[in-house]
């Protein structure tokens, strides 16, 4: 999939040496198509990295994704330059009166606090609620996920009494619904969060579909059922290296924290790391992409301006 990003973002570079199709806005508006318009809502702190996880998701089907990255107005990024923020990114407020095929709402490490104490919780309510008039489909992830829960179906998060860390395993349930087509019966996920959703909360909620679910940290992935709203409570974005990153930074910073579960081998933190996540985190992305947003866009739904 060519993905349309601005020419000068610099995680482009790095795309361009993985073999990923990019193209600048020059080279995408010579060709006679309507791509995908998706709008990222970058909540994580680091945001080239998670810039660089999510658009290696999106590159893998053949159609052509206009990426838009937004940011909230309401919160200071202290890890990200405001010259970074002002030539790639976009404010809610700037795009509002715009529709997308699809929106992705990022996790953030603000699980601790209750939803009402994060600075920018009543922008992303707002933002969520436009989502479900101008946007055909919504994924959220990690936190991203437990929040929309929370604002669209008032299902409660809970803290943990351990930091879930590591890669696990997950049963697909619901094999015919396409969000999980091509899935084996069992999968691998990367999770890192202190918070979890309560499975029979989701189970009980009959707007709600659950089609992942692993023994050890419950719900994976669920969805409306009319595949609007999609949430993942992992993170399939990962890299091989992004545990590793937050181990060893954890560990330098004296945070006790255990070593990522299923992730080292032998659980040796000098070893290569084992990747074991990506093609089914890649057919998620494109199950979602293809099922969801581009077969479920009305063909006019974006109108002439876009």
């Amino acid at each position: 999939m060519p993905i349309k990003i601005h020419g000068e973002l610099p995680v482009k570079s790095i795309l361009e040496q993985e073999n990923i199709f990019v193209m600048d806005e020059n080279r995408a508006d010579h060709q006679d198509i309507r791509p995908i318009a998706i709008a990222i809502l970058n909540l994580m702190p680091l945001k080239e990295d998670t810039e660089l996880h999510m658009l290696r998701s999106l590159s893998n089907t053949p159609l052509q994704v206009d990426v838009t990255f937004l940011t909230v107005e309401s919160h200071e990024a202290k890890n990200t330059s405001l010259n970074h923020l002002n030539q790639f990114y976009e404010t809610f407020s700037q795009v509002k009166n715009r529709n997308f095929d699809g929106l992705i709402i990022t996790g953030a490490p603000v699980e601790l606090m209750e939803y009402e104490e994060v600075d920018y919780w009543e922008e992303l309510c707002e933002i969520m609620e436009w989502s479900k008039t101008h946007v055909t489909s919504t994924l959220h992830i990690c936190w991203g996920a437990q929040a929309g829960l929370y604002y669209h179906f008032g299902i409660q998060k809970h803290i943990l009494d351990k930091k879930v860390f590591g890669v696990y395993s997950h049963k697909v349930k619901h094999h015919k619904v396409p969000l999980v087509r091509g899935f084996d019966d069992y999968f691998m996920a990367p999770h890192s969060r202190y918070t979890e959703v309560n499975s029979q909360d989701i189970w009980e909620n009959h707007d709600l579909y659950t089609l992942a679910v692993s023994d050890e940290v419950g719900v994976f992935l669920c969805m409306k059922k009319d595949g609007s709203q999609i949430f993942c409570m992992g993170h399939p974005e990962y890299d091989r290296y992004t545990l590793d990153k937050e181990y060893k930074r954890d560990i330098q910073k004296g945070i006790e924290i255990d070593l990522p579960k299923n992730y080292y081998p032998n659980d040796d933190p000098n070893e290569k790391p084992l990747l074991q996540w990506r093609g089914h985190a890649n057919t998620l992305y494109t199950n979602w992409l293809n099922y969801y947003v581009y077969q479920n866009t009305p063909f006019m739904f974006l109108g002439p301006e876009q």
